[in-house]
């Protein structure tokens, strides 16, 4: 059974995505709460394997509660999306340094939704290849917020860490580039991809995709993608 955990202050969204995830036999809500201090305070005490985290609520926001959440290491289960009113909130990429395992706008339609819980609950982020493109491209040529800088850097001594063949795979993944992509790319199987990652998560101490493209910003392993190639 998926546990999951909604922390919004609006009522209508928070009984509305309720609603819907409680229709389904293999997810399970555990609690609602208004606040970013409530939300932390469920993580510790039901342990959820996903927790719907708004971004602006009162108290606490999302952004600091998240960042509490992935800071402790006995709520390392716990996978938090962010729910957002446009698909390109400013503070979307700074939850995903924080630890967020991706986000989701609030309008979404119900069968995403539950897809997205099921995605995120088995550990894989929730950033579509074309969503990722849009934002880099977009924290990329913009002014970014304080604590949320994007761009290309001198290459750290950690990637040093990393195989030839698994910088390039962590190159790809920051452009937006899904598995399947990059095994076109490739020429291999989608298993050899997977594995590339995998091992590039393990080495870089990424939770997850997510992390993953932040990480190959961060250490200069990936160039924003042409103007002409964002949707």
């Amino acid at each position: 059974m998926i546990r999951v955990v909604i922390a919004d202050d609006q009522a209508l969204v928070r009984g509305g995505f309720a609603a819907l995830i409680g229709l389904e036999p293999d997810i399970d809500v555990v609690a609602e709460v208004t606040t970013g201090r409530e939300a932390v305070a469920a993580a510790q005490e039901h342990r959820p394997d996903v927790l719907l985290m708004d971004i602006r609520m009162p108290d606490m926001d999302g952004l600091e509660a998240t960042r509490q959440i992935t800071d402790d290491a006995s709520l390392s289960g716990v996978h938090v999306v962010m729910l957002t009113t446009f698909d390109l909130d400013e503070y979307v990429f700074q939850a995903l340094r924080f630890g967020a395992s991706g986000f989701l706008v609030k309008h979404t339609e119900p069968d995403e939704l539950i897809r997205a819980v099921r995605v995120v609950a088995g550990g894989d982020a929730l950033l579509s290849p074309t969503v990722t493109r849009r934002l880099i491209a977009r924290f990329a040529t913009a002014e970014p917020p304080p604590d949320a800088t994007l761009g290309p850097r001198p290459v750290s001594p950690l990637a040093t860490l990393l195989t030839e063949r698994e910088r390039e795979v962590v190159g790809l993944v920051g452009q937006g580039l899904s598995n399947d992509e990059i095994a076109g790319r490739w020429f291999v199987s989608q298993a050899t991809v997977r594995t590339h990652v995998s091992r590039a998560m393990t080495k870089l101490h990424a939770r997850d995709r997510a992390q993953l493209v932040v990480i190959a910003y961060q250490h200069g392993l990936a160039e924003p993608p042409p103007a002409s190639d964002v949707p």
